[in-house]
């Protein structure tokens, strides 16, 4: 209380006896593969199609990676964080594999881009060094700006050759001594040329450590637990990975195990995982139940493959369906909201399937947790399955889990304040008000079971709930609880004959 020593009016700021509690973002996605460009082991957020590119390079042969994050965007993704792994999976920097003919020239000298990128992006400059004389500068530059130089070089024999310091040093480029005619100097003149870089290539070998990481050097997963705004993951370049045989059987279960561990330890986020490719019902059905024993609230199956074009080859192409699932509940979230089961959407980009079911074999994989993607004529290819990987009847639908993570996670970041405040019965009022406000907004919007708000929603913050122990011990406990919705997975019309005029009762 401030102190009054004079007679006055005096104005004062006080604060509310609530605050409101803002809900988080549902629908921010992060992908782990492989790509032709970009830091590695570092989440780098990306909004749209051209940022990817720009930052990944394009669609690459023998990764799914870009193809994921189309699909999302495609599907109706906003942000997403990529995380490129595979660092130590690859060979040496790739040479142009271009016609010489083809390769610029400096005197005696062809250049050769080292890094990927995208083409024309690496410029070579020769000018005459500031020392004088016939030293030369060598300048490397990247989309305008300077990566690398080089100064003091000679055409002539000894330390100081141009091509000897370069290929010494540089990251970037590589000198190539040609065959001149006899009479044609040797010495590179001033200018500059721009070079055709190739786009490296998919890792030639790699293993479930790559993925998983760790959390202390921010690799693979580890990478991705600084990023609080994440709640969705996919890796769909262990389907790659197991394709091309650097991954067994065990080593794909093991880095979908790793991402399921993950989510859970996070809390905050859920796994969008992928069934291998070119199995039937009966086979991805003994996967799931027998191999696969998944058993996980934060984490979704989606089964089969769908089939999109691809840029790189020209080809439609399957394509491991987690990128484009991630888009539809993204799409859901800001449709309808995350309380709305993201199911009976379409999928944006998906020409066909790689397996179209029937009604009595979705029969058998639905109760596995296996959601099915089908196509119905007329209506397109879309998703028809809304479950998680939980054995649990309270954890069934994805809905659910994901509903409990918006709460969940606004309800922490929205009453920071109450720490250090005196633990009094004003403080637990308070408390009562700003979350009961809070579920009040989220009942309205109908994420919530009930006629009235009583029904849909409680919160207890009382001295039942802190009792006198609990507050020497410096603990104030808040007792929530919700009637979250459920999807109406079985709709079923009861029809029955009788006669004309008959009473019927409602």
């Amino acid at each position: 209380m401030p102190t009054y020593l004079s007679p006055g009016v005096y104005v004062e700021e006080v604060e509310a006896g609530s605050r409101p509690i803002e809900g988080v973002g549902t629908a921010v996605a992060a992908f782990v593969g492989f790509a032709s460009k970009g830091p590695f082991n570092t989440p780098t957020l990306v909004t749209n199609w051209s940022q990817f590119t720009q930052t990944f390079g394009d669609f690459l042969p023998g990764s799914y990676l870009g193809h994921a994050v189309y699909g999302y965007l495609n599907n109706g993704g906003g942000a997403a964080y990529v995380v490129r792994i595979g660092q130590n999976g690859g060979a040496e920097p790739p040479r142009a594999e271009l016609p010489a003919a083809s390769q610029p020239s400096l005197g005696a000298y062809q250049v050769v881009a080292l890094e990927d990128g995208e083409e024309g992006q690496l410029e070579v400059s020769i000018s005459d060094s500031p020392s004088g004389g016939d030293a030369l500068k060598l300048t490397v530059s990247e989309g305008g700006k300077v990566v690398e130089e080089f100064d003091d070089l000679t055409a002539g024999k000894g330390d100081k050759n141009i091509a000897t310091v370069v290929n010494a040093q540089s990251t970037r480029i590589r000198l190539e001594t040609l065959d001149l005619p006899a009479g044609v100097d040797a010495k590179p003149a001033t200018g500059t040329v721009a070079l055709a870089v190739p786009p490296a290539p998919a890792p030639s070998h790699i293993s479930a450590e790559d993925y998983v990481g760790n959390s202390a050097d921010r690799t693979g997963f580890g990478g991705l637990e600084e990023v609080d705004e994440v709640t969705m993951v996919s890796v769909p370049d262990a389907m790659a990975a197991f394709q091309a045989g650097m991954l067994d059987m065990e080593g794909l279960q093991a880095v979908q195990l790793a991402l399921i561990a993950h989510c859970e330890s996070m809390g905050d986020r859920m796994a969008i995982v992928d069934a291998p490719p070119g199995m039937n019902a009966q086979q991805i059905n003994e996967w799931r139940v027998h191999k696969a024993g998944y058993d996980s609230k934060f984490a979704a199956l989606y089964w089969p493959w769908v089939k999109v074009f691809d840029p790189a080859t020209g080809n439609n192409v399957f394509v491991p369906p987690s990128g484009h699932m991630a888009g539809v509940w993204a799409r859901s979230d800001a449709t309808r909201g995350v309380h709305k089961a993201p199911a009976n959407e379409v999928v944006r980009g998906a020409i066909t399937l790689e397996t179209n079911i029937t009604k009595a074999e979705h029969d058998l994989l639905n109760p596995n947790g296996i959601n099915c993607i089908r196509a119905f004529p007329g209506r397109g290819v879309r998703v028809w399955g809304a479950r998680t990987l939980s054995s649990d009847p309270s954890w069934r639908y994805i809905n659910v889990r994901r509903l409990f993570n918006y709460i969940e996670e606004s309800i922490l970041g929205g009453t920071q304040w109450v720490v250090f405040e005196p633990n009094d019965m004003d403080l637990w009022a308070r408390i009562r008000r700003t979350i009961s406000g809070f579920l009040l907004n989220v009942w309205r919007d109908g994420a919530l079971f009930g006629a009235t708000p009583d029904e849909a929603f409680y919160v207890k913050c009382d001295s039942e709930t802190n009792p006198p122990e609990a507050v020497d011990a410096g603990i104030v406990a808040c007792e929530i609880g919700i009637a979250p919705v459920k999807p109406a997975e079985f709709v079923v019309f009861r029809i029955s004959q009788y006669s004309g005029g008959a009473e019927v009762s409602e």
